[in-house]
């Protein structure tokens, strides 16, 4: 059996809630996540947890916008009588990771050919919504580690003028899940999962194990089931005993995708905006 400690705050304990809203990947679509904000609002109650399972941009042209949207609805929620804090879950996706590491790109061994794969992977959308040139930064590359510090700071505070995204984007959790002492616990992720390793051990295959996700055909104990979020391969919604899949392919032509989960992992129901 995998421990899970409930100090590490990489992950987050969702405890014993009554249900369990989990939203996927948005990637910058900021009207499709006001319409789901606008049909969850009135259902959300407390005992409820709301996880949403990253990529809040990437692709989509609208970043400042999702995250704004994302923190107003927040402070909505928890105005609601008998909310709390704890019940609104962020976990970390690809494209925030992504964002992480540009920002330390002056101390990357290769930086010119890894900005540009991360261009190439929906950062370039992202960055402009923040007013800040991709162009500039290939040009840093040429001039070394001083010309990409400067460019990584103007990144830092081109995120520090909007209030709360810095915040935001440095307390993202790596994973979430229900109280392991439940009968059916279950696990939330972003893309990906190794079944072979122990939470604590998984780095960076919570975004990138894509395939190793979809060859799981037993419980990742002592979860029953992991949910996620995004699927690369934009295969579509899809469940089984041990796994599920939410994403509706938003941000390329598809639906963002809300499901509700009971505590032992059934989806009660799924909307699609």
């Amino acid at each position: 059996m995998r421990a899970v400690t409930n100090r590490d705050c990489r992950f987050r304990d969702l405890g014993q809630p009554r249900r369990i809203w989990a939203v996927s990947a948005i990637h910058g679509e900021i009207d499709r996540l006001i319409s789901l904000h606008d049909d969850l609002f009135p259902y959300i109650q407390p005992g409820d947890r709301l996880v949403y399972l990253g990529n809040y941009f990437g692709f989509g042209h609208h970043a400042v916008e999702v995250v704004d949207e994302l923190l107003t609805f927040r402070r909505m929620v928890l105005a609601k009588r008998g909310m709390l804090s704890d019940d609104i879950v962020y976990l970390r996706g690809a494209q925030e990771e992504m964002l992480q590491k540009l920002l330390q790109l002056q101390f990357a061994p290769d930086p010119g050919n890894i900005l540009l794969w991360m261009l190439g992977n929906g950062l370039m959308s992202t960055l402009y919504s923040y007013g800040v040139s991709p162009h500039d930064g290939i040009e840093s590359c040429r001039q070394g580690v001083i010309g990409l510090a400067q460019w990584t700071g103007s990144i830092r505070e081109a995120i520090r003028k909007h209030p709360g995204h810095e915040i935001f984007n440095t307390r993202l959790h790596r994973a979430a899940h229900t109280s392991p002492g439940l009968t059916h616990p279950i696990l939330f992720v972003n893309c990906g999962l190794r079944y072979d390793r122990p939470m604590e051990e998984q780095g960076d295959s919570f975004w990138w194990a894509n395939r190793e996700f979809e060859q799981i055909e037993q419980p990742y104990e002592p979860f029953s089931k992991i949910i996620r979020g995004y699927d690369p391969d934009h295969k579509g919604i899809k469940t089984n005993c041990v796994t599920a899949t939410i994403d509706g392919g938003c941000g390329f032509g598809g639906s963002l995708v809300c499901s509700v989960f009971d505590q032992s992992g059934e989806a009660l129901d799924t909307a699609e905006f």
